[in-house]
């Protein structure tokens, strides 16, 4: 049994439930700090999967051999639990997760957040290499990769966040960080199963951060390109934009973005 974090219901103002699909090292926590309650606030029933092997969800395999198929499968899993297809919104890797999942599934919408590029996570791969070459090489070689971008609690502020977190939220964060799949995060998400957007249908909102240091706003203009939309770019905001200080001009965002597609 996948976690699985519920909040509020639906109702006929927003009859469609909202399911949110968490980053990697990240957990189905990342949502419930500030979103899942502003939306059931906001009158949705709002939902945050923890993807196999993190969080409290238990994984068949060793987590270093989950694919992003694997959890394109979790995703799926959860939505067809459910009374009517989703709203599904993907951070970063979930984010990639979104992408692969519509192309075989129908949702009324969906949002990127901060979302591993339609190309693949090549270009932030090779960034990290030229900033950090050593600790991307250890990540590489003994597929650890939260060495990569979180080691520390400073590398993970230049990761995730932008100066403007306090530093208490910064080490509570990664503090509750976790490992991430290598085959997801070295094979998939760089070569193996890289988006087909000509697939996807949904109508889709791709939100990303002025001063993200894992994927940079032009890539994220290029990946709504891809989807035959614009990216809007939120300033002075790190990768983390739903736990950053300014995450809630992001939730009312894609909330008036929801509504004005009667969601």
């Amino acid at each position: 049994m996948l976690e699985v974090i519920d909040r509020g219901s639906c109702n006929e103002s927003h009859p469609v439930p909202i399911l949110f699909v968490h980053g990697g090292w990240h957990a189905a926590w990342c949502w419930d700090e500030h979103f899942l309650d502003f939306f059931a606030d906001n009158g949705y029933r709002a939902l945050a999967l923890s993807l196999r092997g993190h969080g409290l969800s238990p994984t068949p395999k060793p987590l270093r051999a989950c694919s992003v198929a694997d959890y394109v499968d979790d995703v799926a899993s959860i939505a067809d639990s459910l009374s009517t297809p989703p709203v599904v919104i993907g951070h970063s890797m979930g984010g990639f997760v979104v992408q692969k999942y519509l192309e075989s599934r129908d949702a009324p919408a969906a949002v990127l957040v901060a979302s591993v590029p339609s190309r693949g996570g090549a270009g932030a791969a090779f960034r990290r290499m030229k900033r950090y070459p050593w600790n991307t090489v250890r990540a590489a070689l003994t597929g650890k990769s939260l060495r990569a971008v979180a080691d520390t609690p400073q590398l993970c502020r230049e990761s995730f966040f932008s100066a403007s977190t306090p530093e208490p939220q910064v080490l509570q964060y990664h503090a509750r960080l976790q490992e991430e799949s290598a085959r997801a995060t070295w094979l998939d998400m760089m070569l193996l199963n890289l988006p087909r957007p000509k697939k996807v249908t949904t109508p889709l909102l791709v939100v990303g951060a002025e001063r993200d240091a894992m994927f940079t706003p032009s890539e994220e203009r290029t990946t709504a390109r891809a989807y035959n939309t614009d990216a809007e770019i939120f300033p002075d905001m790190g990768h983390d934009m739903m736990l950053e200080p300014g995450w809630a001009a992001v939730a009312e965002r894609i909330h008036l973005w929801l509504g004005t597609r009667g969601l």
